[in-house]
């Protein structure tokens, strides 16, 4: 049960930019590796992915975080594997600062994973077993089939136009589902001369005249594909990407954060929005205020660059009542033990939580597991392998346990 080696390497993610990879193995030979995902929409207060800055790879290299990985794992060898926050703790403690500014949570986190998945090898369980207890349960998956913002290179401000399928009982239901709306959101577009190229979480792209378009083109595929009342919509807006000085520069227009409230409650008051991310900007306290009082009765309002996976921020959110749902991915924090400290303190305070990738991600499944201690799971569209890694990881979970 004693950690032997760790190793680490540079390997490509999803968008081609280097990653780190980490594999974790014991004396009895047994080994783990996990492969770290990278955000390109990020809040200002995530924890830091170290790249090497140099004139190599558009200064995107990682060997840095590589070799940091090397450096940490003096102090980690010959731990028990299944002493988690011992080893976490030890990851924060060597960094010395609150952000991992100094080693990388890139570094940091590739370890906490692969122990993680290592001990769960240890003791014969499923990642999901070993992370969650007794207390999982199938996540909803949200599906991002049209992309904007940051995640497309196309004129939508927001950055993801979900499904969510709420009417089905299985996870595989809810999944084929969105997948069939998802092909006939396709055909729509193709019918209509609009450009169905993929953005970087295997949704489509287009050119729309507004961001109600993409909303109504969603509605139009739930239709056609016969699950209207079944699939309904969520949105994440990334307004962080599109806020400043106090404004926000909504469809070409200076907002204030009364005038983008008011534009959420029209659309949730027209069509079937059940969740809305970032609806404002991270330091937009104000606003967040004005925009919880109005409407998180009403809606799901999750904060994912308001909260960054962090108890203190999420702390404060709670205590004056922002929001009513957080965004939990564990590279904005930087090991796996303040990821589960962060669902806890949600789950505690009644904050629905939703597991999440990264626009950045590869074939590494784990959150595919840890998504069985959230409400939800939101890692793209039906497409692209490193998306369709998770949710094929989800329906095999679903049949394991369905045949015991």
């Amino acid at each position: 049960m004693k950690i032997a080696k760790i190793d680490a390497l540079e390997v490509l993610d999803s968008r081609a930019n280097p990653t780190v990879k980490v594999i974790a193995s014991l004396d009895n030979g047994l080994s783990a590796s996990a492969i770290v995902p990278s955000g390109a929409s990020t809040g200002i207060n995530e924890a830091l992915e170290l790249r090497d800055g140099t004139n190599e790879f558009f200064g995107k290299r990682v060997q840095k975080a590589v070799n940091n990985v090397k450096a940490l794992s003096a102090g980690i060898l010959g731990l028990r594997v299944d002493e988690q926050r011992l080893i976490d703790e030890h990851l924060l403690k060597v960094d010395g600062t609150s952000n991992y500014s100094s080693v990388g949570a890139n570094a940091t986190l590739g370890i906490s994973m692969a122990i993680a998945k290592l001990a769960a090898k240890a003791h014969n369980l499923a990642l999901y077993e070993y992370l969650c207890g007794q207390f999982y349960e199938f996540p909803t998956p949200m599906l991002n089939v049209l992309n904007g913002g940051a995640h497309a290179d196309n004129n939508i401000d927001i950055q993801e136009f979900m499904l969510l399928p709420t009417g089905f009982e299985s996870f595989k239901e809810k999944l084929f589902a969105s997948a069939i709306t998802y092909h006939t959101l396709k055909n729509i577009l193709k019918q209509k001369g609009l450009n169905t190229a993929l953005g970087d979480e295997g949704g489509f792209a287009p050119n729309l005249s507004s961001n109600e378009e993409a909303i109504e083109l969603l509605l139009e595929a739930i239709n056609k594909a016969g699950f209207s009342g079944k699939i309904s919509l969520a949105l994440d807006v990334a307004s962080s990407e599109f806020y400043k000085d106090g404004f926000y520069t909504y469809e070409n227009d200076k907002k204030s954060y009364e005038q983008m409230s008011e534009i959420y409650e029209k659309l949730v008051n027209k069509y079937p929005i059940l969740s809305i991310e970032d609806a404002l900007a991270e330091e937009d306290y104000e606003g967040w205020k004005h925009l919880s009082a109005k409407l998180k009765n009403k809606v799901q309002l999750v904060g994912d660059d308001l909260f960054v996976t962090n108890v203190k921020l999420l702390q404060k959110g709670i205590d004056e009542g922002l929001a009513n749902a957080i965004l939990i991915k564990p590279n904005q924090i930087g090991t796996i033990s303040q990821t589960i400290d962060a669902i806890t303190l949600a789950k505690k305070n009644n904050y629905n939580c939703i597991m999440s990738h990264r626009s950045g991600e590869s074939e590494d499944s784990f959150i595919a597991d840890f998504s069985m201690c959230c409400k939800y799971i939101k890692t793209g569209a039906p497409a692209r392998g490193e998306r369709t890694a998770k949710y094929n990881r989800l329906l095999e979970i679903e049949h394991l346990c369905k045949s015991f």
